[in-house]
């Protein structure tokens, strides 16, 4: 059982007391007789005796997780903080300042504790909610399991990671340090949207790109972030030994690590890495707290999908410390030639059924770029769902997008290609990843691309015609071919399969595809090539998979959050 130790009588150790969990039991111990009867008539255990003494500890029936010292006198709290570390060694310790504390004592205090409160009353009252919650428990966990990591910690991230990924693993690490434990955050893969790249190049974040076939062998322990199993989305051996997992896919098998957090009801794994960076008491830097906003904004679609209080909560507490001007200088990268060309030709190969697009790009050089096709098709009239798909290095990576809630694409891409790839994702935004082996049986004289795009297109249609949809667009779908609908209905965006002029502006939008300035595909918002690049993009469904956990679309408009195995 979680049990709690509360050191003096005043009403911070109340409040304590009020704030615990019923099944997880608080023991107060106290020099001040006064108080006993009080606090044994509203049930709480009182042992009364001298907590400088380590006989007296010692006697106090069982084990504690957390102990809170709480006096109004510094010297002695540090006195009894000494003593509780001694016995306890592994106890989340928090330990009040005092109002009498000076730099000396102060800093003796922040040496032996795990958090040291603040004298001023509403900090503290905020502070000592923060140590008695089941959050507190999650947050020691977390604390102890870094600790216990004997060497240089990886930190890795799912492939090609998104913002979220990206963020969560920098605050990881920066927790890791804050209890003596170097760390590098690690991804296999590439950082190719723009965004992302902009992303990591103007915060300056340190990631380390492993190679295929590389092993974090070397490293004392390795944590898993924005996503839960080792070899599922991610380089590492699926055998891999695994400290930390941190995640918000629900998962679908039951995790192995020594410490795991999954929190499915928050929308970003930042806002989980935020909540433990406060209740640590570590520091929020610049830095690392415009990473994690950015993280959230992009994971739930500037709050608009599947945004839970918390992210809320966490982004109110980041927009304090974080760079509003960086952020909208990576919310406003460049746009290579390439991405705007697959734009433009998944313009021109689009298929359109009612209200459903599909679009078959061909050769992709950068996948990144087919979810931000799919968002950019999305504002067709009449077009409330869209797939753009392409082949890059053997595999065909898909991109999906829907808007107003008819269809849950995630279900859809893994009804249509979970038996012959990964495929996954939000209702909205989802992806998948065919390897071609599964594909290449075409007849003499049809190319591959034909091919692909026979059964892709045909699995698509015919899976999110399975799924309930409202009568009123659904019944206008037509089951040819010839990229028009037919009918010339309300879902109908095309009259012929060149037309183009019925998404905003695309003659512009052309124009910039076919004349653009030749370039590497790597430009940043900055203007800079793009250290290491990045990864998925900002569609969050992305390269990384798409959040679901298998699948892979990683692309997008705006990072946005990956799948990752969902678990």
């Amino acid at each position: 059982m979680y049990r709690r130790l509360a050191v003096g009588g005043n009403g911070i150790v109340q409040r304590f007391v009020d704030l615990a969990p019923s099944d997880r039991p608080v023991t107060v111990l106290t020099p001040d007789e006064d108080r006993v009867t009080a606090l044994r008539e509203a049930g709480v255990a009182v042992t009364v005796g001298d907590p400088t003494d380590p006989t007296t500890l010692a006697d106090l029936e069982g084990r504690f997780e957390s102990i809170l010292v709480a006096s109004p006198d510094a010297d002695h709290n540090l006195a009894v903080a000494e003593t509780a570390r001694s016995g306890y060694p592994d106890a989340y310790l928090v330990v009040h300042a005092g109002t009498d504390s000076n730099p000396t004592v102060r800093a003796d205090l922040e040496r032996v504790a795990d958090r040291v409160l603040e004298p001023a009353g509403v900090v503290t009252k905020h502070a000592i909610g923060y140590a008695a919650g089941v959050g507190a428990e999650r947050t020691h966990g977390l604390r102890r399991a870094l600790r216990a990591v004997d060497g240089r910690l990886a930190v890795v991230m799912h492939d090609n990671p998104d913002p979220d990924a990206i963020a969560s693993g920098v605050a990881l690490a920066r927790l890791a340090e804050s209890v003596g434990v170097a760390a590098d955050v690690c991804y296999y893969g590439d950082i190719s949207h723009q965004e992302n790249r902009a992303f990591v190049n103007l915060l300056d974040l340190e990631l380390r790109n492993l190679d295929p076939g590389d092993t974090v062998e070397g490293y004392g322990g390795v944590a898993l972030v924005d996503h839960a199993r080792p070899g599922i989305n991610d380089g590492l051996d699926p055998d891999t030994p695994v400290d930390v997992v941190i995640d918000h896919h629900p998962p679908r098998e039951p995790i192995d690590a020594s410490y795991v957090d999954l929190r499915s009801d928050v929308g970003a794994t930042s806002t989980i890495l935020t909540d433990h960076l406060n209740r640590s008491g570590v520091g929020l830097d610049e830095r690392v707290a415009t990473a994690l906003l950015y993280g959230i904004r992009v994971d739930t679609d500037d709050f608009e999908r599947e945004v839970a209080t918390e992210d809320f909560e966490a982004a109110a507490c980041l927009c304090e410390v974080a760079d509003t001007a960086t952020l909208d200088r990576i919310e406003s990268p460049s746009v290579s030639p390439e991405t705007m060309e697959t734009v433009a030709r998944a313009i021109r190969n689009r298929e359109v059924r009612g209200p459903v697009l599909s679009s078959c790009v061909g050769h992709v050089g950068d996948r990144d770029a087919l979810s931000q096709a799919a968002d950019r098709l999305l504002d067709l009239k009449g077009i409330t769902a869209t797939l753009v798909y392409g082949i890059m290095d053997g595999t065909v990576f898909l991109s999906a997008r829907a808007r107003g809630g008819d269809v849950d694409l995630g279900a859809v891409l893994r009804d249509a290609y979970g038996q012959i790839g990964s495929a996954g994702g939000h209702a909205d935004m989802a992806g998948a990843q065919l390897p071609l082996g599964v594909l290449q049986h075409a007849e003499d004289g049809e190319s591959l691309v034909e091919v692909v795009a026979d059964v892709i297109t045909d699995r698509f249609f015919e899976a999110i015609g399975d799924h309930p949809r409202p009568t009123d667009t659904f019944d206008t779908f037509d089951t040819g071919k010839d990229g028009a609908t037919g009918e010339g209905t309300a879902g109908d965006a095309t009259t012929a399969a060149g037309e183009v002029d019925d998404i905003g502006d695309v003659t512009a939008l052309l124009d910039q595809a076919s004349i653009g300035t030749p370039t590497d595909g790597t430009g940043d918002a900055d203007g800079s090539t793009g250290a290491d690049g990045d990864d998925t993009g900002t569609d969050g469904a992305g390269t990384d998979p798409d959040d679901t956990d298998d699948a892979s679309d990683g692309t997008s408009d705006r990072p946005a959050e990956p799948t990752t195995d969902g678990g």
